[in-house]
């Protein structure tokens, strides 16, 4: 027969996965998707880097940050991640699909896009360096 404390204890876990098991698909629902069916064959991608100026890796961080939620949430955009060098703070690379040129230039007129690179010339050395590139969506012959 089962202590009482051991009792205790397995239901305390119990409980304790429940709610972390909630917990993670509440994240899981909120988290946005790659949903590759939905990129076209030929869509325009975008990789990007941009490097901070020595001494202004948090201001350029600062700036950044706030656009991925902002791109994600455009309808135009399929795709968006930035990524930061672990080994290079300041150093960050963007991925970005969207279904067409049109669409990637409507995004870039946006005024928060127009903001971000208004910022550019204080904070990166450089500007951004960019590869315009056509997404192969599917490997059937």
């Amino acid at each position: 027969m089962m202590s009482i404390l051991a009792r205790n204890s397995l239901g305390a876990l119990l409980f304790a996965a429940s709610i972390i098991g909630a917990a993670s698909s509440v994240v899981a629902q909120e988290a946005p998707r790659v949903r590759y069916q939905d990129i076209p064959e030929g869509a325009y991608s975008v990789v990007a880097q941009v490097r901070a100026k020595p001494g202004k890796e948090d201001a350029l961080r600062a700036a950044t940050l706030p656009l991925i939620v902002k791109v994600r949430s455009d309808p135009r955009n399929l795709v968006y991640f930035l990524g930061e060098d672990r080994a290079k703070a300041g150093h960050f690379i963007f991925y970005e699909v969207f279904a067409s040129q049109a669409d990637f230039d409507a995004h870039n007129a946006m005024p928060y896009v127009q903001e971000w690179f208004a910022k550019l010339p204080e904070l990166a050395e450089g500007g951004v360096e960019v590869m315009r590139m056509a997404i192969h969506a599917t490997a059937e012959k």
